[in-house]
């Protein structure tokens, strides 16, 4: 068996980490825990709408793939830390683009048996707003997924 976790730093995240290499330790199953780069945009223009493409292309900012990376990396030395503190294998590793699509995408290609995700991510501020992350993979996954609270 093959177990995909998803982590970003949160405690979520790193509670489903936590649970799904327990399911391991007790099945024999491989853990992979992949964090996803998405730079974040910021519009600097206040609250009145741009004008034009350039003046929308000037007040939107978008944080460096460097930073995003750095981020990602943390939360992967967290979950091998996770992995050495249980004496299961957490192998790692980054992907990048739309969280849903490239996490679902990669469980398919790569056989899967399952995902893991936490139930709330970095972006809980703005679940409300575009949607739940966990969610969107629940309702896109062809395996299993576990949501921990």
């Amino acid at each position: 068996m093959r177990y995909l976790v998803a982590v970003d730093g949160s405690e979520s995240s790193m509670a489903a980490l936590r649970y799904a290499v327990e399911q391991a330790a007790a099945t024999g199953a491989e853990i992979v825990a992949v964090s996803v780069v998405v730079p974040e945009q910021f519009f600097t223009g206040g609250d009145d709408p741009p004008m034009s493409y350039a003046e929308a292309a000037d007040e939107l900012v978008a944080e460096d793939v460097e930073d995003a990376e750095e981020d990602a990396q943390q939360a992967l030395d967290e979950a091998l830390e996770v992995g050495e503190k249980t004496g299961v294998e957490v192998e790692t590793g980054m992907l990048y683009g739309e969280p849903v699509e490239v996490l679902t995408e990669y469980a398919d290609d790569n056989d899967f048996d399952a995902i893991f995700v936490g139930h709330r991510g970095l972006s809980e501020e703005y679940e409300g707003l575009v949607g739940s992350t966990a969610k969107g993979i629940v309702g896109r996954a062809t395996v299993p997924v576990t949501v921990v609270r």
